[in-house]
């Protein structure tokens, strides 16, 4: 991915941002000079909110940072998706966390809210696939050190379909004779909600008929200004996703859990999923292969990518170690790479992202990433989820009427939300 990368970050040799830490009581801490930060720091307490898969991952990782530099580390395990919320809440209380884990997209949203600070780099930007420094910047300042970046693929059953699909018919008459031969229940697997669909899952056909959601700048990063939801691309995507329901391709009653179990049980040639899913697949047996979404529009179906990293919070009690912690141990290619053999999501980590690609899945899905664009980390996609995907769902199951007038009122209403 970083040989082929997904979007150059503009300037990322001049990516030496100044820290903006804050000490508990929320007033700005002055960045650490070169020769401050040439030795370990350390000292005090580090309290660090993450999830327990990234806790397991970095036992080692931070037994070492305590012994090395004299820091207490308290652990608090938080369930991932409620991070982002319970530190906009607790924050500027002085009962939050010095570092938390999280999602890039979360980024917009949290340096809005004031809740996390800068992270100076340095020159170690440039040792991260380009895609991660890209995803984990937001208005020109990088605000964490990226440990994973995972993206969708297309995995298919090689029992039920040998051979790659080469574009998107190929995969419905493949998937559907396999129904019709009594081999197969469904022809392809997307795991969505009935009542909010499930944009991200169809993100990658949408962006296939030319249908983005935010324009973007020069230097690569989103324009929150210049929505694209209701283009002309949008809105055919939307009459082929209306069709796709009224086949039963897209189907309202499979969740993502649904949609794992019964690929695992080989009720079809194909599912639409990530890497977090492959530990269920080859627990049960199945043989897949990874391969690219093909396009349903004529252009590439390209995935959003996601990147998770560890984030200082601007409110943190032990700023400068907590930097530290980050910049000189989650950096290092022992952390990225015991973080990814427990989650298998490809490191961000440029020399433990190389040597991840001897693991097929990861380079398989990497190869896809590589054309996929990072998930917008602007606070206005906030605006979009709920109606985005109210109206996938309306769209799927043959209700409200016209899918594209369905589309186009959406996209209005979005418009209007953000501002007109």
């Amino acid at each position: 991915m970083k040989h082929s990368s997904l979007m150059k970050v503009a300037g990322v040799g001049a990516l030496a941002l100044t820290l903006a830490a804050c000490s508990g009581g929320g007033t700005p801490a002055p960045a650490p000079s070169a020769s401050e930060t040439a030795a370990p720091q350390g000292g005090g307490e580090l309290v660090i909110w993450m999830d327990q898969n990234r806790n397991d991952a970095l036992a080692d990782v931070i037994s070492t940072f305590e012994e090395e530099t004299g820091t207490t580390v308290e652990i608090v395990i938080k369930d991932f998706a409620n991070i982002d919320d319970d530190l906009t809440t607790q924050a500027s209380s002085g009962e939050g966390p010095d570092v938390i884990v999280g999602a890039h997209d979360w980024i917009g949203k949290l340096v809005t809210n004031g809740v996390i600070a800068p992270v100076e780099l340095g020159e170690i930007a440039g040792d991260f696939e380009d895609v991660s420094i890209q995803a984990m910047t937001y208005e020109g300042s990088v605000y964490g050190v990226p440990v994973s970046i995972e993206n969708l693929a297309l995995v298919r059953n090689t029992a039920l379909a040998p051979e790659a699909p080469a574009t998107w018919d190929d995969l419905v008459s493949t998937g559907q004779a396999a129904v019709a031969s009594g081999q197969a229940q469904f022809p392809l697997l997307v795991g969505i909600d009935p009542n909010g669909a499930d944009p991200y899952h169809l993100y990658p056909l949408q962006a296939s008929f030319g249908g983005p959601v935010f324009g973007m700048n020069d230097d690569g990063s989103y324009n929150p200004d210049d929505l694209q939801l209701g283009n002309e691309g949008n809105v055919q995507f939307a009459t082929a996703l209306g069709q796709w329901g009224q086949q039963g391709i897209v189907n309202l009653n499979i969740s993502q859990d649904i949609a794992k179990e019964q690929f695992a049980s080989g009720a079809s040639p194909y599912t639409i999923t990530g890497p977090w899913n492959l530990d269920f697949f080859q627990e049960a047996g199945v043989e897949y292969a990874i391969d690219p979404i093909p396009s349903a529009g004529g252009q590439p179906a390209t995935p959003f990518v996601g990147v998770q990293g560890f984030m200082v919070s601007a409110h943190a009690n032990n700023p400068i170690v907590a930097n530290q912690f980050l910049t000189e141990y989650i950096a290092s290619e022992e952390a990225q790479t015991a973080i990814y053999e427990t989650g298998q999501r490809a490191p961000a980590l440029s020399s433990a992202f190389e040597a991840a690609q001897s693991n097929e899945d990861v380079a398989a899905f990497g190869a896809v990433g590589a054309e996929g664009v990072p998930m917008p980390n602007i606070p206005e996609m906030d605006a979009l989820w709920t109606d985005w995907g109210t109206t996938e769902a309306q769209i799927i199951g043959q209700q409200g009427g016209d899918p594209a007038a369905l589309w186009t009122t959406m996209a209005e209403k979005i418009q209007g939300t953000l501002g007109g």
